[in-house]
């Protein structure tokens, strides 16, 4: 058969319906070594350490990631290199969470005896549940599979799926119980679009002080477009004799005055400004003010605090902020 003539989905199909399958499977194995599991990490005080050899090395790096990202402190270690001095990195507070299919890698198996030394928990998940690395682990997970979906049944596959979503199921069961919030993994992620969405407040990205456009309640409706102008935010407060929010008046409110006064000279912004206007706190999420300005299909909020313009933000801050 010619490259051409193979049929590349039917193989992907196959492959995906296995590893669907060996997922499938960990719902029926989920017993009370889960339970035992997350409250063995639960109690840790220090931190997890995750450990694999090869491809599930390569899936205990990136279950130590989950961890750590989703309120539990993780960081990998390389089995080999645990028995070179990075032992050292593990201490009795610490929880070990081992992974290997057979269960009898050796450079994990040769560590067991240093961890019951140690007094460090282990946690295992393993596909045999009679290993070496299964009887020494204070808890084991069953994460075996009927078959790998490799068609030799070698090249680890559906295990590695297998053992990829049981990490991922224990870290948001861990995530759940400590009351992790979505701030809260904001704050591990403070350079990406989630943490921006998350973290950054109304008063990091509003114009304040001479930046606001503001007039006082009685103005010429023509000092008020100049300051519209002259800011440049599409709308402006009008503030009482207090200094108090009294309206704005945008862009929206200037087409519907051509449209219904046309005569400029004699009016004053009091006249046909929008009285309260919608309005953001200094503290309120910067996300929360997205929401309130495509609610109201509006570009621009005044900021107000007590009473008061404190500020103007933009669609535009928004955009270049990251947050949109």
């Amino acid at each position: 058969m010619t490259q051409s003539q193979f049929d590349f989905r039917a193989s992907a199909r196959h492959t995906l319906t296995l590893e669907q399958q060996a997922i499938g499977e960990l719902v029926d194995k989920l017993d009370n070594a889960f339970d035992s599991a997350c409250e063995t990490m639960m109690r840790c005080r220090g931190r997890l350490i995750v450990t694999g050899m090869g491809k599930s090395g390569h899936i205990a790096r990136k279950m130590a990631a989950t961890f750590a990202s989703t309120g539990s402190p993780a960081f990998y270690v390389h089995p080999g290199e645990a028995s070179h001095g990075d032992l050292g990195m593990i201490t009795g507070d610490d929880v070990v969470v081992a992974l290997s299919n057979s269960g009898e890698t050796q450079e994990i198996t040769g560590l067991l005896p240093l961890f019951k030394r140690l007094g460090t928990p282990l946690v295992s998940l393993t596909g045999r549940k009679h290993s070496t690395l299964a009887r020494y682990s204070d808890v084991h997970i069953d994460v075996g599979v009927s078959r790998e979906a490799c068609p030799h049944d070698l090249a680890p596959t559906s295990s590695t799926t297998a053992a990829l979503a049981m990490g991922d199921a224990l870290a948001l069961a861990l995530l759940e119980a400590r009351g992790f919030s979505a701030e809260d993994f904001a704050l591990s992620h403070p350079g990406g679009t989630l943490g921006k969405r998350l973290l950054l407040r109304v008063r990091d990205l509003m114009h304040s002080d001479n930046r606001l456009p503001c007039v006082p309640a009685g103005s010429p409706l023509r000092e008020a477009l100049l300051e519209m102008t002259h800011k440049g935010m599409g709308f402006t407060c009008v503030v009482d004799e207090h200094g108090q929010l009294a309206g704005v008046y945008t862009d929206g409110d200037l087409r519907r005055t051509l449209d219904q006064r046309g005569d400029f000279a004699t009016l004053c912004v009091d006249d046909v400004m929008t009285r309260g206007g919608k309005t953001a706190s200094p503290d309120m999420l910067a996300a929360e003010a997205v929401r309130i300005m495509e609610d109201n299909r509006i570009t621009a909020l005044a900021v107000i605090e007590d009473g008061y313009p404190v500020g103007a933000l933009h669609m535009h801050d928004l955009l270049r902020s990251g947050v949109i």
